[in-house]
């Protein structure tokens, strides 16, 4: 069994709903989880936001926040994870934002940074990642590790 159809058996066993909102893998972690069959059930929508205007227009991630710690950071893949949540009123908000590359790494922050978050049962966790390989290897590698804690998330989180 796939991940994505795992994860849809469990969203669908707990009775649960799950929104995405993703910056660096550009609407992948969308895309995976809405190939199974049935998705509907469960996913209600994906926000692509690239753009630091687009992550507090539609996710309500704060300018402040952005400008303190980044748009690559765990503080801003929390609220956009919380944002997803509360503005499509749904279970679970899963969030994926980073540097694919092949520019824009620092050397504080390097391609291939990822954070991924996922907001549900009252708490948010976050993790941080780190990727090689050129972009596309990265955003694929990054929409794969943020299904993987998802289906981790669901399998040890009671509901």
């Amino acid at each position: 069994m796939k991940i994505e159809e795992e994860i849809g058996r469990l969203l669908r066993h707990k009775k649960l709903t799950i929104s995405v909102a993703e910056s660096c893998t550009g609407g992948l972690v969308s895309h995976l989880i809405t190939n199974v069959a049935g998705s509907s059930d469960y996913f209600e929508r994906g926000y692509v936001v690239y753009s630091n205007r687009s992550k507090t227009e539609l996710l309500g991630v704060p300018e402040e926040i952005i400008k303190k710690y980044g748009a690559v950071s765990s503080n801003t893949a929390i609220v956009m994870a919380e944002g997803a949540k509360i503005k499509s009123n749904t279970d679970i908000g899963l969030s994926v934002t980073g540097i694919a590359g092949p520019w824009g790494g620092t050397r504080q922050k390097p391609v291939g940074l990822i954070y991924i978050a996922v907001a549900g049962y009252g708490k948010t966790e976050c993790k941080k990642y780190r990727f090689v390989g050129d972009r596309g290897k990265i955003k694929l590698k990054s929409a794969k590790a943020a299904l993987d804690y998802l289906r981790d998330y669901l399998q040890i989180t009671n509901n």
